[in-house]
C-alpha cells in the first residue's frame, strides 16, 4: 500500500529531463520537512512554513491522499489512458519522497510493470534511502534526480546526507544526476563547500536550481543561482512549470 497526492500529464520542468513529456505520480509521505525553503500555506487556520511540495508532506492533507492497495488497478488505468494519447510518456515518481515505499509490495508492482512496458522511469528523491538494488533489480533499469538536501533545508545534516544511500543510487541505477535548490543566501555563502562535499568522487552531472514554489519566489534567487553556476562550472536548471502556472501543484 502507497499513497498518492496527485497524478498528471505535463512537461518535466527541472533538471536533466527539463523540457520532456511526462506524467507525474506524486507520492504522499516524506522523511524530511525542510522548513527552511520557506513555502508559506495556511491548513486549519494555521500559518506554516516548509517544503514547496508541502500538500505531500504534511500529515494534515493526508485525508486528501488516495490510498492504493491494488498494483492492477493503477497499472490499467496508466496504460489506457497512455494508448489513448497514443505514446507512452516520461514517468516521473515524486513525492513527498517516493523511495520510502520503495520495497512496498503494490509500489513495486507497478514500477516492475512500468520497466517491463519499456517505459523510462525518473525517481525524484532527496537520496536518504538506501535501495537494496539486489533484491528489488527493476530499480536497475531506472533513473534518479538526487535532490539531496543544502544547509538552507533547515534539515540536520545527519538527517539529509546518508552517503551510502547516494553511492548505491549512482552505482546502481540505470541514470543519475544531482539537482541542488539553492537560495542566494546560500550561494553567498556554504554553497558550494556542501556540493563539493557531498559529490566528491561522483563523475555525475550537478544541476543547480532556484529556491521557489511561485515565480515570485524564483525571480528572487535565479540570476544568483545562475551566477554561481557559471562560476563554478555546474549546470543551471530552471523551474519551468512555475514559470508557466505559477505553482508546484498539478503542473
Amino acid at each position: 500500500m502507497f499513497y498518492l497526492t496527485e497524478q498528471f500529464l505535463s512537461i518535466q520542468g527541472e533538471g536533466k529531463y527539463a523540457g520532456t513529456p511526462s506524467y507525474f505520480l506524486r507520492t504522499g509521505g516524506c522523511n524530511l520537512t525542510c522548513a527552511g525553503f520557506g513555502a508559506k500555506y495556511v491548513v486549519d487556520g494555521e500559518d506554516r512554513v516548509g517544503c514547496d511540495t508541502y500538500f505531500a508532506v504534511d500529515s494534515k492533507f493526508t485525508n486528501l491522499w488516495e490510498r492504493v492497495d491494488n498494483s492492477d488497478t493503477l497499472i490499467g488505468n496508466l496504460f489506457d489512458k497512455f494508448d489513448a494519447i497514443g505514446y507512452d510518456p516520461h514517468i516521473v515518481i515524486t513525492g513527498g519522497e517516493p523511495l520510502l515505499y520503495y520495497a512496498d509490495k503494490v509500489f513495486y508492482a507497478l514500477v516492475e510493470a512500468m520497466v517491463d512496458r519499456g517505459i523510462l522511469i525518473t525517481f525524484e528523491t532527496n537520496g536518504t534511502i538506501e535501495i537494496d538494488f539486489e533484491a528489488f533489480p527493476a530499480y536497475k533499469k531506472t533513473m534518479f534526480a538526487l535532490s539531496i538536501k543544502l544547509d538552507n533545508s533547515g534539515e540536520a545534516k545527519s538527517k539529509r546526507i546518508r552517503p551510502q544511500a547516494i553511492e548505491n543510487i549512482i552505482n546502481y541505477s540505470k541514470d543519475s544526476f544531482f539537482k541542488f535548490t539553492i537560495d542566494k543566501p546560500l550561494v553567498d555563502s556554504s554553497a558550494f563547500d556542501e556540493i563539493r562535499e557531498i559529490t566528491d568522487g561522483f563523475d555525475t552531472d550537478i544541476y543547480c536550481m532556484p529556491v521557489g514554489e511561485s515565480r515570485d519566489t524564483i525571480w528572487r534567487n535565479d540570476k544568483a543561482v545562475f551566477e554561481f553556476c557559471v562560476k563554478h562550472n555546474f549546470l543551471y536548471s530552471d523551474r519551468l512549470h512555475i514559470r508557466v502556472f505559477d505553482t508546484t501543484q498539478g503542473v
